[in-house]
């Protein structure tokens, strides 16, 4: 697919089906703990925005996208507290570092390009003793499933702009020097798709 479909279809398909009662429950688990200076990894449509407590202080995007910044403009309006965008790839944070108190990734993990650069600068725009609260979906423990994940991103990838449903993230985060004391996986909703084995954590620093 073109540079089109990436721009101007692949944020609305993502707005369409990353929102609802399903995933704003997840979004709420996610982002509800979460206070002081935020970096949201992969912004979207500022669907995140709504789920925050009022411990958040403020919130610096990472988005791709155009055209997703412009449909979160009326939430951010409402927010009331400064969202910025900082930028467009979570592999590349212009940040100092130790600069925020958290990192958000809600469905982004899955689909940046390059996720070790992107793991590498979340750690580093951490402060000590911050965490990245995430929710993605990931490789199923299941074997069959996990061939049936493998076989479809051949395609997958190309429709749904570069997300991968076959990256393990809690190996890609203990890799990267998280530890996940509080890891949860399962279904998304009871029903196994190749799309649907979800991971959420608090993902902290392993100290030196």
């Amino acid at each position: 697919m073109g540079s089109w479909w990436d721009e101007r279809v692949v944020p609305r398909v993502v707005d369409l089906t990353c929102s609802g009662a399903l995933a704003d429950g997840w979004r709420a688990r996610t982002c509800a703990p979460v206070v002081g200076e935020v970096v949201e990894l992969g912004f979207g449509s500022g669907r995140n925005l709504e789920h925050y407590g009022e411990g958040v202080t403020r919130v610096l995007a990472i988005e791709p996208s155009d055209l997703a910044w412009e449909m979160s403009a009326e939430g951010r309006a409402a927010f009331g507290r400064p969202v910025e965008r900082v930028g467009i790839d979570g592999a590349s944070i212009a940040l100092p570092d130790g600069s925020a108190d958290a990192v958000v990734s809600t469905w982004t993990l899955c689909t940046i390009p390059d996720l070790a650069s992107a793991l590498a600068e979340t750690a580093r725009v951490l402060r000590p003793g911050g965490a990245l609260h995430l929710v993605e979906h990931s490789l199923s423990p299941d074997p069959r499933m996990a061939r049936r994940q493998q076989r479809m991103q051949r395609w997958w990838g190309r429709v749904a702009g570069g997300c991968h449903v076959d990256r393990d993230i809690p190996a890609e985060l203990s890799a990267a020097g998280f530890e996940l004391p509080d890891l949860s996986a399962r279904d998304a909703a009871g029903i196994a798709t190749p799309w649907s084995w979800f991971v959420t954590a608090r993902a902290g620093l392993l100290t030196p």
